[in-house]
């Protein structure tokens, strides 16, 4: 596989704004190959051959037809990057609860674990903030829309930040989406969620299937918290997104829930590290792919159990439904277990419809293309179904069978 062209890295630095030297890290690092092993399946090629350019806010972009429009509540809308404030709207919040952009605050970013984690450091916009102080419980869901309307080779770097303090509750719902054209979002999301705090958190990706999405979500969670991440990754000619959940204190339980659909020539990757670093604490991974046409998807999911976190119970399932005989999927569960008195689990499965299912359906009066539909659907909604917000989970629900009923 050819590297990425050594000057694309300066091409790129060249397009973005700057903060302070924070480029320096993604210049020694570069764009990664396939020679790395995080990266062995995902080829950035096509992203560093893009002729960059900073993208630019558009006072023409609208949320017209968008996803979770009838939910009311807060909203953030960021159009290539940047912050609409005549698109959102907050509403008036009760006290302990912050919800801004993130430039309109002092902020620091994590240090970088990778190179688009150092390139966004390094020329970030804006993003979201999300703050709800210790004992607050806010139960309106936080929408959080990314527009991106601009052209070939537009280039944006988002941050996000979400902060719950001790026994709080937030949910929050995030959508991106796009013109039919090849730009390229960077993604960073620091989520930091205190002793106790329930967290609920949505991913909806319908970028252009012409488009470049990189995400990196930065999860640390303190005793005793519930944290629920969900996935729906559909958009992206090459889309990856890097889960790091960091389980730092006793009682956690975090899920890790995704589904995927790529189809035509689309790329769709998911990285994550779950580490368990205290005892008795709870991690369930559950990504399903239903790939179609010439489609491809990569799944690394490592559970890292480090030496005292004992009594941990960790599962990983990764399932994938191939629709046609040219869709491929690199799938690699792993456990790395350092602690006595666990349980862990790991799995994948590749395959296509089961005869003996449509057999059965057909037995019952249904055709065969009814049959397959139904499959697809019940493979899909085992996902749909552990989003807790019910009019998230209804909309989503609805999107990805008509989704489904078009393959």
């Amino acid at each position: 596989m050819v590297a990425p062209a050594n000057n694309a890295v300066d091409r790129l630095l060249a397009a973005l704004p700057k903060r302070g030297d924070g480029g320096a890290r993604f210049a020694e690092l570069g764009f990664p190959t396939t020679r790395d092993e995080d990266w062995r399946f995902t080829s950035v090629v096509p992203i560093a051959e893009l002729e960059f350019t900073a993208a630019t806010g558009d006072a023409a972009a609208n949320l017209e037809d968008s996803i979770f429009s009838e939910i009311d509540g807060p909203q953030l809308v960021f159009v290539n990057g940047h912050f609409s404030s005549e698109l959102s709207g907050v509403g008036e919040l009760p006290d302990g609860v912050e919800i801004s952009n993130l430039a309109s605050a002092v902020f620091k970013p994590c240090e970088a674990e990778d190179a688009f984690g150092a390139l966004n450091a390094a020329s970030f916009t804006d993003g979201a903030r999300v703050c709800v102080a210790e004992g607050v419980c806010f139960e309106t869901p936080i929408r959080v829309y990314y527009l991106s309307t601009g052209g070939d080779g537009a280039t944006s770097n988002i941050r996000n930040h979400i902060t719950l303090g001790a026994n709080s509750k937030a949910t929050i719902l995030e959508s991106w989406t796009g013109a039919d054209a090849a730009y390229f979002n960077n993604a960073i999301t620091e989520l930091n969620a205190g002793d106790n705090a329930h967290l609920e958190h949505v991913k909806f990706q319908d970028e252009s299937t012409a488009a470049f999405h990189v995400a990196g979500l930065h999860a640390t969670m303190g005793r005793d918290c519930r944290v629920a991440h969900h996935s729906i990754a559909l958009g992206g000619r090459i889309a990856r997104n890097n889960i790091r959940a960091r389980l730092g204190g006793t009682g956690i339980e975090a899920v890790l829930n995704g589904l995927y659909l790529p189809r035509g020539k689309q790329l769709i990757d998911h990285h994550m590290v779950v580490d368990h670093l205290q005892p008795h604490c709870d991690s369930h991974e559950y990504f399903n792919g239903i790939l179609d046409d010439h489609a491809r998807a990569v799944f690394h999911g490592r559970i890292h159990v480090h030496k005292g976190a004992d009594k941990t119970d960790a599962k990983q399932t990764n399932k994938n439904l191939l629709l046609s005989d040219n869709a491929t999927v690199n799938t690699k569960p792993q456990l790395e277990i350092y602690a006595d008195d666990v349980k862990c689990t790991h799995g994948a499965t590749i395959g296509q419809m089961n005869a003996e299912q449509i057999f059965y359906l057909r037995a019952r009066g249904l055709d065969e293309e009814a049959a397959r539909r139904m499959i697809m659907h019940a493979f899909a909604g085992e996902i749909i179904a552990r989003i807790g917000c019910k009019p998230a989970r209804e909309e989503l629900d609805q999107l990805v069978w008509d989704r489904l009923e078009d393959k």
